[in-house]
Parts: structure tokens; sequence; C-alpha cells
């Protein structure tokens, strides 16, 4: 009898069991589910969609509180009291009972507007499926890291591009969880405008992985911001050998400029320069505005760039010419003044220009 009770016990729950992953033949579950944080100061705004999902609810995290919120629409909003780091957490439903969920952690950085930089723009998670967090700069405190160099000068006669800008420190600050890049006008080493250029060469590189950086960029003509990354090599093989990532550049100014910025790679093609790029533009406002995560996915076998999670261009990095990116690449940020390629500041420029970066964080 007491075997009886155990056996009738065991087919119970193994029937509860059965009855929870059961999923009738008429249900479909959600599927490519896609969320998109915008942040404005301290007021996020969630939009999801997945496929075959006919309701979502929002849960908003902080500081032990939750608050729920349930959409029809996909789209929800809450607003923070505090900085901090927080998370919410999407779940797309066909049913009550069927369902798929997605958990993003960001920040909130209500010190943003003291500093002159955008308040608002999209934002990126703290994590993906797959990838794991392996270096970031929150540009926390008041002061680079020990992570970044400066590259001070004139470059020998502009950098290679007949730029106009004499780099120094000086123009380098971090304060209120930004860091900020300026270029201006005033004489220094025989240049009559000063910028900064920073890099993490020496120190920290990689290898493949997911790239995102949060800026809001310097606008008009002459202005030339760049988040970019050069191979390890780059003292022994010299360039392009050593190979050229540019995650971003913006050549500001009048039509289309203040709101097109660029991906491309550069690769030494049997001694000679080859590049492949393309560009992405915005709908309407200019990336001044406010901030944009440029990223790039990188791989073994192809490069990504993408804008708020938009891809506008892939590369594929394996034949053999390519093998530049089969090795490791360092970071530099930096915002050039004229060259060949945006040409010089005219009388529609206005100085001093800022480059803000809010993060960089890198995913392999």
């Amino acid at each position: 009898m007491k075997n009886l009770v155990m056996l009738l016990s065991i087919l119970i729950i193994l029937a509860a069991c059965q009855k929870d992953n059961y999923i009738p033949k008429d249900i479909v579950l959600p599927s490519n589910l896609q969320v998109t944080l915008d942040i404005s100061s301290a007021t996020v705004d969630v939009t999801a969609h997945a496929d075959s999902a006919n309701f979502y609810m929002f849960t908003f995290y902080e500081n032990g509180d939750s608050t729920m919120i349930k959409s029809n629409a996909g789209v929800a909003t809450h607003t923070f009291s505090t900085s901090g780091e927080y998370s919410v957490k999407t779940v797309a439903y066909t049913t009550s009972e069927h369902f798929i969920t997605e958990t993003d952690v960001f920040e909130i950085n209500l010190n943003l507007g003291g500093t002159g930089a955008p308040t608002s723009g999209p934002t990126s998670p703290m994590s993906y499926n797959g990838y794991t967090l392996v270096w970031q700069d929150e540009f926390n405190g008041n002061a680079l890291s020990a992570d970044w160099v400066h590259e001070t000068g004139n470059g020998n006669w502009g950098w290679g591009n007949n730029e106009l800008q004499y780099y120094t420190s000086q123009n380098t600050t971090v304060s209120g969880g930004v860091l900020q890049i300026t270029a201006k006008q005033e004489a220094m080493g025989g240049q009559n405008y000063t910028s900064s250029r920073i890099k993490t060469q020496g120190i920290q590189s990689w290898k493949y992985g997911r790239i995102d950086i949060r800026a809001a960029l310097p606008k008009g003509q002459g202005i030339w911001p760049a988040l970019w990354m050069l191979g390890d090599n780059i003292n022994s093989v010299s360039w392009p050998a050593c190979g050229e990532i540019d995650i971003m550049e913006m050549i500001g100014g009048a039509g289309n400029n203040d709101k097109m910025v660029h991906g491309t790679a550069h690769w030494s093609d049997n001694g000679s320069h080859a590049q492949f790029g393309d560009s992405y533009t915005l709908n309407s406002g200019i990336f001044a505005d406010e901030f944009h995560v440029f990223s790039i996915v990188w791989n073994a076998n192809s490069i990504t760039w993408l804008v708020d999670n938009t891809v506008f261009n892939t590369m594929s990095t394996t034949p053999a010419q390519l093998a530049e990116f089969q090795e490791k690449f360092f970071l530099i940020f930096n915002v050039a003044v004229g060259g060949n390629w945006p040409g010089n500041p005219d009388a529609t420029t206005q100085l001093p220009q800022t480059m803000y970066v809010d993060y960089v964080r890198v995913f392999q």
C-alpha cells in the first residue's frame, strides 16, 4: 500500500510537470524579442517587439522596489529618482501562460547635465547573450583611468592627414560621469587649434568581441571626431599593415555631414592601402543633439558596424589579405580639426566643440 501511494504521488508530480511544460498545438510562443532603451536624463523609454506577441509586461527595478507596466503596444516609460545602475525585465506574451523574457541593465547618470553634455539619447545594455563584459570605462571620477595615455604634439605635420590641431592633455576632462574631448581655436606648438587624442595602446587591447561606445559628437565644418582602433603591431609593421577599424568617424559641416557617421576598415593589400566602409545617416536631427551608441561586432569571419544597434555595414575578414583583423587592436578617441578629408574650418564653424563619451564597453 505504501509503495502504491508513492507511485501515485510520483505520477501526479510528473503529470503536473508535463502540464506546466505543455504547449498546445494552436499556441505559438513569441520569438525574436527586440528591446530598445532610450534614456532622457532620469526617464527611460522602453520599446519592445516580438513576433507572435499579443501583449507585454515591463518591470522596472529600483533600489529594492519594482514597478510593473502592462502594454499591448510594447511601450513603457519610467522615471528614476537617483543616479545608479538599474534593470528592466521585458516579458512578451502570447497568452498569460506562454511567454519569453529579457532583462536589460542600464545606468542613469543625473550628473551629465552639469557637464554641458546632452541628457538624452539611446543607450545599450550591460550584457548580451553569449558575451561576457571583459573591460569597461564608465568615466566616473575626475580623471582618466590608468588604462589611457595621451598622444601629444602635431604628429609631424598633421598626423598624416594635414590636420591643423596640436594635441594636448589639457583638452581632456572627466567629470559628471562623462569624458570630454574639446577642440579649441588657440595657438600651441605652431598650430592654430588644440584638441586631445587618447589611446589604450600598450595597456588594453582585444581580439574579437562587441564594443559599444555611447557618445555625443561635436559639429561644424572642419571638425573630425573619431572612435577607432589600430593593431597592436603598428610599431613593427607600420600603417596600414597593422590594420585600422574606425568604429565611428564624422566629418562635420553643412548638409548631411553633421548627421552622417562612417564605419570603415583599412589594411594593406600587397603593400597598397585598401579600405572598405559605409555610412549611416540620422532621419532627423544631428549627432550633437543627443547621445548615440556606436558599435562593432567583430569575430574571425567579419566586422559589423552598428549605430543604436542598427547594422549599417558588414565586411568579411576571411580573405587571406585581411589577416590584420585576426590580431589584437587598441582603442583611440580623438577630435581632429581640419585635414584632407574634412577640409579646414570656415566662418560657419563655432569653437570650442566637444565630444562627450558616456562609456565604452568591451564584450567577448
